[in-house]
């Protein structure tokens, strides 16, 4: 990505399970991908350096290594345990 963030994809295998795509011309730039990749079948880390998410409809892959996933969801569960203290 150009801001040295983390990049994304995500491939479906038929129009059908897009449920939105907007993209906006208003000054805010954001844009909204919405669909299903329907049940998932398969998680995997690839070369340690990309999340990817099987469905039976589609793909979603995120540049997230392994290390930084766990960190995150180490910082989740804290969060979490903590405000039920």
């Amino acid at each position: 990505m150009h801001d040295g963030g983390h990049g994304f994809s995500v491939e479906l295998k038929a129009k059908r399970h897009v449920r939105s795509i907007s993209l906006t011309n208003a000054e805010r730039e954001g844009v909204l991908l919405e669909g299903t990749i329907g049940e998932i079948e398969e998680l995997d880390i690839l070369e340690g350096a990309v999340l990817q998410i099987k469905g039976t409809h589609g793909t979603i892959m995120v540049d997230l290594s392994e290390d930084k996933l766990r960190e995150l969801l180490d910082k989740k569960v804290s969060k979490k345990v903590s405000s039920r203290i």
